[in-house]
């Protein structure tokens, strides 16, 4: 897959490039981002965000939200392959692509302003259009509540509870299984 640049108004995703790396500490050393992002225990440094956010993996986007020129945040698309449909018992139509998302706003003060629905329309909007994605899929921890509103409002609904599903603070914690279905043209 190439890198991926959007933009729709005041909102745009770029791929991460390497002066990113003290961004993305700075945002998972804040104990308000981690609480819903592996959770306030968790210990981000120079060389795990090297080895989580660097890696180079197949069918995988990695990218940085922007705001106003501002960047502030992070979102990850990825094709889903039968591991990950094993691990979420998720059966969308055969043979169609799927992807899953994962992000987070950094900068605690862009929180509740509906920038989060404006990215991850984008994103949606392109995997499908552009991408083919017949579903695209994520889970948030079911007591994310702004998340989860975040998500419906994008046209994501819930579709299996996953319980116990991730572990977040070194408990498991139940989560969501959302999805969006892509919009086909009927043929009349």
């Amino acid at each position: 897959m190439k890198p991926l640049f959007l933009s729709e108004g005041s909102v745009a995703l770029r791929p991460l490039a390497e002066e990113d790396a003290p961004l993305l500490l700075r945002w998972l050393t804040d104990s308000r981002v981690l609480e819903y992002w592996e959770g306030p225990n968790a210990k981000f440094t120079p060389q795990r965000i090297r080895e989580q956010f660097y890696s180079k993996e197949k069918d995988f986007f990695r990218c940085i939200v922007e705001y106003e020129e501002r960047s502030i945040g992070y979102l990850q698309a990825y094709r889903l392959d039968q591991e990950l449909f094993k691990e979420y018992e998720y059966s969308p139509e055969p043979g169609a692509l799927s992807f899953g998302i994962d992000q987070f706003i950094g900068e605690p003060e862009y929180w509740g302003q509906k920038i989060g629905r404006a990215f991850v329309s984008l994103v949606v909007t392109y995997l499908t259009q552009q991408e083919g994605a017949a579903s695209v899929v994520l889970d948030p921890h079911t007591d994310n509540l702004r998340a989860i509103r975040c998500y419906e409002a994008c046209g994501f609904r819930k579709l299996k509870f996953l319980p116990a599903h991730e572990l977040h603070d070194g408990v498991l914690v139940d989560c969501w299984l959302m999805e969006y279905r892509a919009k086909r043209a009927v043929a009349l």
